[in-house]
């Protein structure tokens, strides 16, 4: 390649870049029940990438985390879902209570920075429902051994140590100052939102008034150290007791939460789903199941526009390689339908795929992989649903 060529190159990506971060500038707000960003209406399409902090905690794999980064801008892609959690074991961001490894909080800040870089905004949860990375069974854990008496893990949502141990970690990242970027994440408008639990559970209460207690007391304590950025719950969307007859809509059970009520609290800036047919109505045919898809994805939004009036994000959804049936047509029949619905005044945000990978990560595919470039009808699909729904967005202006 000739000299010439080469810098012509390196000049378009480094104007792409400054196009991307001048679009990052400002933080997301909601406005009448849609996401604004600097006054304009804001819609999109995202992805999940669970790992990034883990990862970058090791500089040496830090290339992974910037490849799908850049990937995903490429493509259009503008918003990730990632952990700022890893409670106990390995790469552990909090080792004990209030004890924290600095190495892998320099990940955490290395993923704001290239996200920034990148143009990509951040969903940044603080705690798993799951026993991966730790979760609240973790913190139980550290409790009992600190002499709390409890007696099952969904104590997490009403013991004062608990809820202490919780607030600390919280307050840890969002007042935290990036090491790279010299910004503190509270400030940073790279960071779209904060999650308060990736998919809160709780079998002690199926009502899930006590989930919403906890909900109420967690998001005000979120924004009373930082009322610049949204914040979010991290449901699954399973409607509880407060609408009876909605709970015909869940996939035969209750989870302990309520989409309505929690998501009612007024410091709880917009609504979340997550859909897996493949594992929640698993028995149904490939046609069934995208029949059942799509009317939890209406239910909600017609809850979120006519009751909750807040913004509604598919913030997980996938399709498993290892399963029946196949994944583009799945992929874009969801991505018709959350189209369709954003065309209704933009209450339907926008989706986040269950999930980006780097290439040479095998050893993390969980069935949901995807690597964008190694499936290229896949990546169409989802570099599609990015560009007409940045469309749709300037089109409401």
């Amino acid at each position: 390649m000739s000299y010439a060529r080469r810098s012509c190159i390196c000049g378009l990506f480094l104007l792409f870049l400054a196009l991307v971060c001048e679009a990052n500038s400002g933080f997301i707000g909601v406005k009448d029940s849609h996401f604004e960003l600097n006054g304009s209406p804001f819609l999109f399409n995202g992805f999940n990438s669970y790992w990034l902090m883990h990862v970058a905690a090791d500089p040496t794999e830090r290339y992974k985390v910037t490849e799908v980064l850049k990937d995903a801008s490429v493509a259009g892609l503008s918003v990730c879902r990632t952990w700022a959690f890893s409670d106990g074991g390995d790469r552990a961001l909090q080792i004990s209570p209030g004890v924290y490894d600095e190495r892998v909080f320099q990940g955490l800040d290395f993923v704001i920075a290239e996200a920034k870089k990148y143009g990509i905004r951040l969903i940044l949860s603080f705690v798993n429902q799951w026993n991966d990375f730790g979760g609240k069974a973790q913190y139980v854990w550290w409790a009992r051994n600190a002499g709390a008496q409890i007696s099952n893990d969904d104590e997490f949502y009403t013991h004062p140590m608990l809820k202490k141990y919780l607030k600390n970690h919280i307050e840890k990242v969002v007042t935290r100052l990036n090491s790279i970027t010299k910004v503190a994440y509270k400030d940073d408008p790279t960071i779209m939102a904060w999650e308060l639990m990736n998919e809160p559970r709780d079998q002690a209460d199926y009502s899930g008034k006590t989930v919403n207690g906890w909900v109420q007391e967690m998001a005000s304590f979120v924004k009373s150290l930082d009322n610049k950025h949204l914040l979010e719950v991290g449901m699954e969307g399973f409607y509880g007791d407060s609408i009876p007859e909605r709970k015909l809509v869940n996939p035969g059970y209750q989870v302990g939460t309520d989409f309505i009520s929690n998501h009612l609290i007024n410091e709880i800036d917009f609504a979340t789903i997550h859909a897996y047919t493949d594992q929640w109505v698993s028995g149904q045919s490939d046609d069934a199941q995208l029949v059942w898809m799509e009317k939890w994805i209406t239910s909600h939004w017609e809850d979120a526009r006519n009751i909750l009036k807040k913004p509604l994000v598919l913030a997980e959804f996938g399709k498993s390689s290892r399963g029946q049936g196949s994944r583009d047509i799945f992929m874009s029949s969801v991505y018709r339908n959350v189209y369709n619905l954003a065309k209704e005044g933009g209450t339907m945000a926008g989706s986040l795929v269950w999930q980006l990978m780097a290439h040479g990560m095998e050893n993390y595919d969980d069935g949901y992989c995807i690597v964008l470039g190694q499936t290229p009808s896949t990546t169409q699909i989802i570099s599609d649903q990015a560009h007409v729904m940045t469309a749709l967005a300037h089109s409401f202006n």
